[in-house]
């Protein structure tokens, strides 16, 4: 009796400890893991940041260069007129 019971417990610890390496090593490929896709997430919201700063700048210049439009074409009607 006493050896089957010793059987068991030095069995049952073996697998407590099988399950405790398999859980750490899951535990650090998932940790791994977390960390590249994190990484990837962070490049991507830089790229679109930098993308969105592109377009401020350029939604800023618009209406610079429509004004510079309408400046022009009055000049050229000015001068079709002085025809």
């Amino acid at each position: 009796m006493t050896d089957t019971i010793l059987s068991a417990l030095i069995t049952g610890g073996l697998a407590l400890i099988g399950v405790i390496i398999s859980n750490m090593a899951a535990s650090s490929k998932m940790e791994q893991q977390l960390k590249i896709s994190q990484a990837v997430t962070d490049t991507k919201i830089e790229e679109l940041t930098r993308e969105v700063r592109e377009h401020n700048n350029f939604a800023k210049r618009v209406p610079v260069i429509e004004e510079q439009m309408r400046v022009a074409n009055h000049r050229i009607k000015d001068l079709e007129d002085e025809s």
